[in-house]
């Protein structure tokens, strides 16, 4: 007897005895549409989006997997931002669980997610509010649970997203200005210009530098950033005082390529900005370190260095990060720290405090340019889950109050320190 095989029949009824064993054998086996149907897509195509991959577990949970980035010549890698759109049924909702959170920094194993941990949500990228998410064990995986928006489409970010378009818009916005200077140094990995913008009087007799987003996925520095600026620009009587103290220089977006991509600490050449600066800067491989550092040397030549430099991050902990170099007698900068936390405790809603006596980190900005050029310089962490001066979670607007507010602690800490 002759018998003929279908083809088709025969993959399919090995498809069906392959995923039965895979069940068998415990492992997840991926959601029917039916029972995932409250989901459809997750956009990563948006500005400033996380690079990631998903799928759907066979309870109907979107499992969201992040991308490491890799320092180059180092185990450290990092998955710490997220930032997409939801697209599923109107009024659905959905259970995100956020995986790949097993970083290696310094050379340790860490996790950057915690019990503390918030997301934010938002239907038009602008108004975000906060929603908690809930750490899974063993202590790597975040769950967000939401409500997809009668459109069916909702933004999730790890913090309220600060893109290129933002700094684009508001540059355009005071380039006019009398007080604004505008000063090309050089180019990111891929190209991008880095600009240092000025502000202020060139006779004010003190200086002040600020750095923000040297780490991609950390955008409370540049939300300070525009709440000091505006502050300085607003025109009133203590506008104008503060600028005949003092004047401002700013690296707005040091990590524009990283942000450009999603990514979440390292440039695109696998280098961290917030390291190495305990030597010259790789023109090759850091580019961005090099255009700043040679920006400093110049106008150190020029008799413009700055008084203070103050580097902005976010973390967990929201510290200043005041180092204890090895080989220099730093207690006259300790004490020009201290006076500075007393004034930010005393003028802005900052509580979170300083790093103990035996911090030291000579690869910072904050430590570099005080051995290396004798600046007065720290690493400002800005808290990423709560504002304990303001009993609140972090926001745009709340950022750009401490901005706001930095401009009288920079005023009395130049008339009190010489």
């Amino acid at each position: 007897m002759n018998f003929r095989i279908n083809p088709i029949a025969l993959v399919s009824f090995a498809l069906a005895c392959g995923l039965q064993a895979l069940a068998q054998a415990g492992t997840p086996v991926l959601a029917t549409p039916a029972a995932s149907s409250n989901i459809s897509f997750i956009d990563t195509s948006i500005e400033n989006a996380s690079p990631l991959y998903w799928e759907l577990d066979d309870t109907g949970s979107v499992q969201v997997y992040l991308l490491y980035d890799h320092e180059r010549d180092s185990p450290n890698r990092a998955a710490g931002h997220w930032h997409f759109r939801v697209e599923g049924k109107p009024n659905a909702k959905v259970s995100l669980v956020l995986n790949n959170f097993r970083n290696v920094w310094n050379g340790k194993s860490g996790v950057p997610v915690s019990e503390k941990s918030i997301a934010y949500i938002s239907t038009d990228s602008k108004n975000w509010q906060v929603v908690k998410a809930k750490l899974l064990a063993p202590g790597d995986r975040v769950e967000l649970n939401l409500e997809l928006p009668a459109s069916g489409s909702l933004f999730v970010a790890r913090l309220p997203p600060y893109r290129l378009s933002d700094l684009e818009q508001f540059q355009n916005e005071i380039r006019t200005h009398p007080f604004v200077r505008f000063e090309a140094i050089g180019k990111t990995v891929q190209g991008r210009s880095l600009e240092i913008i000025s502000i202020g009087k060139p006779t004010a007799p003190h200086r002040v530098f600020l750095r923000g987003r040297a780490h991609p996925w950390e955008p409370g520095g540049n939300w300070v950033i525009e709440g000091l600026v505006r502050r300085l620009l607003s025109g009133d009587a203590d506008s104008l005082r503060f600028l005949d103290r003092f004047s401002v220089a700013i690296l707005p977006l040091a990590n524009k390529d990283g942000v450009a991509a999603g990514r979440t600490r390292f440039n695109m050449l696998g280098k961290d900005l917030n390291r190495n600066w305990d030597q010259p800067a790789n023109e090759e491989l850091c580019p961005e370190n090099y255009a700043l550092e040679k920006w400093l040397e110049r106008a150190i030549a020029e008799g413009r260095k700055p008084h203070l430099a103050l580097e902005l991050h976010n973390d967990e902990s929201g510290k200043l990060h005041v180092s204890r170099p090895d080989g220099m007698d730093h207690q006259s900068y300790l004490a020009r720290m201290a006076r500075f936390e007393e004034l930010l405790r005393e003028k802005t809603w900052f509580r979170e405090g300083s790093t103990n006596a035996i911090f030291k980190n000579a690869g910072t900005l904050g430590e570099g340019w005080l051995v290396r050029y004798g600046i007065t310089a720290t690493v400002h962490e800005l808290n990423c889950n709560w504002i304990e001066g303001l009993q609140n979670y972090p926001s745009s607007r709340n950022w750009q109050l401490y901005g706001s507010q930095l401009c009288e602690v920079l005023e009395e800490y130049f008339d009190e320190t010489k």
